[in-house]
């Protein structure tokens, strides 16, 4: 192990740090955990693990930054720190991207189990936790770094400042017009400015494109010893046809024909995209209904293959995926008395037992009560897209801007 080369890589990693002095507001709750049980973050590519950790590394003494997948083949994790705590005095380490360790799992058991060490580590791929979560169940907390909400968004970018609203706010209060007016950057967030990396000089949507080949080609055969050749080609394929398809028209079955394969090894690929924050799957409300999800991309991954005006109706239901993963409210879609899918999402009321049984409609015109098959509710509330600036048209309870729900 090239002890000289792992300080030296520390020292730039803190300097990279340094030139990002604005933090994520994930920043205090993750840097105020204390390593013990070991902290877990997890998150899409993009989403800025990798620029926590260093400035997490910046404020603690006695530490080490790791990038993961810079370490020789092979590493035995344990004893490299061992050997960074017994000669060096290190006693904080911030991994990043742990999955590119083999067997990481039994590694960091036997650090907890037997060295005094605290521990910070970054993946990617949901999958390669859940993969070990009853060996680390104990020994790990798990915290999900999602991209920007609008919010925060808008903090990066406009040094505007906002406190956060809860969703039961955001869906059924009176909203301050300080809030209102601040929806004229809602469609630049749609199209990729959720992520932290877009505010580098130069990147654009093309770079998307190489988080996807990224995921395909080294994430996911990390943690999927039994991939194939074939199977990371269909799961480029798959990507390429739920990015050019309708919402309504993916699932199972029709991904399954499209690549020609089984509907299991359909299912097993939306499994591995999804835990590699590709796609996001909604299953259905309601009872003695198909239990088929709608597949979602996560943002903005169809901008790859669809222009935005096509895409804006996907976007609207992709965007308000990530805003229910970021209020923590769990949620299915609703469908028609004829067993179509609709832009319609029933909530389960996890933030708020007072919106057990809304249903939100996404960017439709509200008119009457829709029905729905095997689903009674309670309350629907639309939320719409356009003359943003403003909030013209907005009546709480009924009628909100769809942007309003990025206030996490």
């Amino acid at each position: 192990m090239d002890i000289d080369r792992i300080l030296a890589l520390d020292r730039a990693a803190q300097a990279t740090a340094r030139e990002f002095p604005t933090h994520r507001f994930a920043f205090d709750k993750v840097s105020a955990t204390v390593g013990r049980p070991f902290i877990a973050l997890v998150g899409p590519r993009g989403a800025g693990k990798t620029i926590l950790l260093r400035q997490m590394r910046v404020h603690c003494e006695d530490a080490v930054y790791l990038s993961a997948d810079t370490l020789d083949p092979g590493v035995d994790l344990y004893e490299l720190v061992k050997l960074l705590s017994s000669q060096f005095g290190i006693r904080n380490y911030f991994i990043d991207e742990i999955h590119f360790v083999p067997n990481f799992a039994a590694h960091l058991k036997t650090i907890y189990d037997f060295l005094a060490v605290r521990l910070w580590f970054s993946s990617s791929v949901a999958l390669a936790l859940d993969q070990t979560r009853w060996d680390l169940s104990r020994r790990v907390m798990t915290y999900r770094l999602n991209p920007f909400s609008y919010r925060e968004y808008l903090r990066f970018v406009e040094g505007i400042e906002l406190e956060a609203l809860s969703l039961e706010d955001c869906l059924t209060g009176p909203i301050s017009s300080n809030y209102l007016r601040v929806g004229a950057r809602f469609h630049d967030y749609l199209r990729g400015g959720l992520h932290p990396f877009l505010l580098e000089p130069g990147a654009g949507l093309p770079l998307f494109g190489n988080i996807v080949e990224t995921v395909i080609n080294r994430d996911i055969p990390a943690v999927e010893p039994t991939v194939t050749v074939a199977d990371l080609e269909h799961l480029r394929r798959a990507v390429r046809f739920i990015g050019r398809s309708a919402v309504d028209g993916i699932n199972y079955t029709t991904l399954a024909r499209n690549l020609g394969i089984t509907v299991y090894k359909a299912e097993q690929y939306l499994s591995w995209l999804e835990r590699s924050f590709i796609v996001t799957r909604v299953f259905p409300a309601g009872t003695n209904v198909l239990k088929e999800p709608k597949v979602l991309l996560q943002l903005p991954y169809r901008l790859l293959h669809q222009e935005f005006d096509q895409a804006i109706g996907a976007l609207r239901e992709e965007f308000f995926a990530l805003a229910m993963h970021q209020h923590g409210c769990s949620f299915h879609y609703a469908k028609s008395t004829r067993g179509s899918k609709t832009p319609d999402f029933l909530l389960s009321g996890d933030s708020s037992t007072d919106l057990q049984g809304t249903v939100v409609e996404i960017g439709g015109r509200g008119k009457g009560r829709s029905q729905f098959k095997g689903l009674e509710y309670d309350r629907k509330v639309v939320l719409f897209d356009g003359e943003q600036r403003s909030g013209v048209g907005f009546e709480p309870g009924q009628r909100v801007p769809l942007f309003c729900i990025g206030f996490a």
